[in-house]
């Protein structure tokens, strides 16, 4: 059997934020069950049980939400000591955690630390521009709350990147953002294009993200990060590695640079399964661990043509010159026509600008790092 990673939502949608632009609140509002409360302990078990007998090689553990602290400090120790139960192969297990970092304390902090967690904080950029979308039910600001977490997991030696959503505040600010990020020495940095709700036109919310202005900002944030790699200093830009990855002929660890989505074996707080973060509907349930096993839940996956349908591309895709690097991009960013077919990428034109702009950086880039 493969390794296998999965991701796991403990909380189900619940969350101790009211981020406006938020994906899955969406998600919640077009399936029968919005919210599934929390993991219990016995689903928890299973999963492990059933995911530690299946691996080979390697076998990983990521936790997301909502918000996946909110289940409990308990509820992870607990996952350790199952972890040590089942995993009777000696197979290496990575555990990690999506938080949004709001008012975690010292214990969780030595908690991560002395399980080695890796933990991805949710920040989107200065003060400003995070606290413009991502409130509290009160409708005030995160930002000073998520920066005593990083504080707390610094102290503590936690490992730890840092994900900001590309929104309209966002995006317009990227040069002071980037210079904030560079202050407080962050190195791993993953940027993340906002999602608009389903089956709304793209571009209408306040926080919106157009084409235009995602060009713009994905050209700002090279040219920033191509002058630090200048200098021998630059962060790692997740999204620029996997470029100059696919240049150099390897295959990108990002699904949505790699043209082709894949069954990722999401698990709601109930124990049903889905293949994508983005897709945790009812009609792409794939099986529940309580009834299934994994390699029925992989079948079924086949059976809905999940993969394969991520295939499907336009013919202007597949004449672009840029179709090799771009590969279309993330499935939930591309529209579906009126005959159901999935077509080009929302973000297209942004994509042929970025790369107009950067291609020959990162051809140069590539070329040097195949040299050496």
């Amino acid at each position: 059997m493969p390794p296998i990673q999965l991701l796991i939502k403990p909380s189900s949608g619940s969350c101790n934020l009211r981020c406006k632009y938020c994906f899955y609140h969406d998600e919640m509002n077009h399936r029968e069950t919005g919210n599934y409360g929390f993991m219990s302990f016995d689903t928890l078990e299973i999963l492990v049980k059933k995911t530690l007998d299946y691996a080979e090689g390697s076998c990983g553990f990521a936790f997301q939400g909502g918000e996946p602290t909110l289940a409990g400090l308990d509820f992870y120790k607990e996952l350790i000591q199952l972890q040590k139960k089942y995993n009777v192969k000696q197979i290496p297990i990575s555990n990690s955690i999506q938080t949004n970092g709001y008012r975690l304390d010292e214990e969780w902090a030595k908690f991560f630390a002395e399980h080695h967690f890796l933990v991805g904080i949710s920040l989107d950029g200065t003060k400003y521009t995070h606290n413009t979308y991502r409130v509290n039910p009160m409708g005030e600001g995160s930002f000073d709350d998520i920066m005593k977490t990083i504080e707390l997991l610094d102290r503590y030696q936690v490992e730890y990147n840092i994900l900001t959503v590309v929104n309209r505040r966002t995006a317009e600010k990227i040069s002071k953002i980037y210079s904030f990020y560079e202050k407080n020495q962050w190195k791993y940095i993953q940027f993340i294009a906002c999602l608009d709700p389903i089956g709304e036109k793209g571009g209408e919310r306040e926080y919106s993200l157009t084409p235009e202005l995602y060009g713009e900002f994905l050209i700002q944030l090279f040219d920033l990060w191509y002058l630090d790699l200048q200098k021998g200093k630059q962060p790692f830009i997740r999204q620029f590695e996997n470029y100059i990855s696919i240049l150099m002929g390897y295959e990108p660890e990002a699904c949505d640079q790699r043209g082709c989505c894949s069954i990722q074996y999401v698990v709601e707080a109930d124990g049903s399964v889905y293949p994508c973060d983005f897709y945790v509907l009812d009609e792409y349930q794939i099986g529940n661990f309580h009834s299934d096993s994994i390699d029925e839940m992989r079948q079924k996956g086949e059976e809905i043509r999940f993969v394969e349908k991520s295939l499907e591309n336009k013919e202007e895709c597949k004449k672009c010159v840029y179709g090799p690097i771009c590969r279309g991009g993330c499935r939930r960013n591309r529209e579906i026509d009126e005959n159901g077919q999935i077509g080009k990428n929302y973000f297209c034109p942004a994509y042929k600008k970025f790369f107009e702009a950067t291609l020959p950086r990162m051809q140069q880039i590539a070329m040097e790092l195949r040299r050496r």
